[in-house]
């Protein structure tokens, strides 16, 4: 599997994706990322693990404790990829505004 099929699988999760939305403020301890979640420390680690495994997050160990960082180079990856899709759109919703306007301008010319 490539880096970014890793990388989409593991942002596939709504609570994977919630970790890196609360990772991108900084470091912080396993338990402290657990903390707000309704669910197991061993849940959220499995989550963790999965992160991990795409390249997404790094975890440092300082004596017992285990810290979390954010890694940039998969969302840029995923980033790059996405702004294709991004000019592909833009030029859709610039297309159907051209068509709204004219429509707009044909009612407004029927009305008088």
């Amino acid at each position: 599997m490539s880096n970014l099929d890793l990388a989409f699988a593991a942002l596939a999760d709504p609570t994977r994706r919630r970790i890196v939305a609360r990772l991108t403020r900084g470091e912080l301890r396993v338990t402290d990322l657990a903390q707000p979640f309704a669910m197991s420390l061993n849940a959220v680690s499995k989550h963790v693990k999965v992160l991990e495994g795409a390249g997404l997050v790094r975890r440092r160990r300082e004596g017992r404790e285990h810290y979390l960082r954010l890694r940039a180079a998969p969302l840029r990856e995923v980033a790059k990829w996405t702004s294709q899709y991004e000019r592909f759109w833009n030029q859709r919703l610039d297309a159907l505004g051209t068509f709204l306007d004219q429509q707009q301008e044909n009612d407004d010319e029927g009305s008088q």
